[in-house]
């Protein structure tokens, strides 16, 4: 081999090993980020575990609670007529007059629970509406009154109107 053909074969070696070098650099800064990303990644996922677990414990009453005052699953007809004779038979007690009552559609809108609601429209002594209203107003059966709208009696000073828009919610059957 001349001089020439060693210096081309030797200028090739370099000019292939500085070539297969950047390749290799290429793929190692590729690589490298890959796993930059998803170390990144896990450890976003492990703050975020981290914070759900503070939570949880932050929830944890709430969550016994709920898992143990949840009412079994009933329809929608069961649920809004025990909620209607739990109303008519409270208002009597207390002394209030039930001039209407209107059941009204179903709220089917929350993923775990739906809601009964019933319109009624009484009438009676403010005191007596106070006590039904705290009868009907327990978080321990998930019943509540949505909406007050009270006013004085035409006739009767001593009285007061009242519409109210209760609700029950349960979890449908399935």
């Amino acid at each position: 081999m001349s001089v020439r053909e060693k210096k081309l074969l030797t200028l090739l070696l370099i000019a292939g090993f500085l070539i297969l070098n950047f390749f290799l650099y290429s793929i190692y800064v590729e690589k490298k980020n890959l796993y930059s990303n998803d170390l990144a990644s896990a450890n976003s996922q492990l703050q975020q575990a981290y914070a759900f677990r503070e939570s949880s414990v932050e929830f944890a009453e709430q969550m016994t609670w709920l898992a143990n005052k949840e009412p079994k699953p009933a329809t929608y007809q069961e649920t809004q007529t025990a909620l209607q004779q739990f109303a008519e038979s409270k208002a009597r007690s207390l002394g209030l007059t039930i001039q209407k009552q209107e059941p009204l559609p179903t709220d089917e809108t929350g993923t775990y629970y739906h809601r009964a609601q019933l319109k009624i429209n009484l009438s009676g002594r403010e005191q007596a509406l106070y006590q039904w209203f705290d009868a009907i107003n327990d978080p321990n059966v998930f019943r509540t009154t949505l909406q007050i709208r009270m006013k004085p009696n035409t006739k009767d000073d001593t009285l007061i109107d009242c519409d109210a828009t209760l609700s029950q919610w349960f979890p449908p059957a399935s």
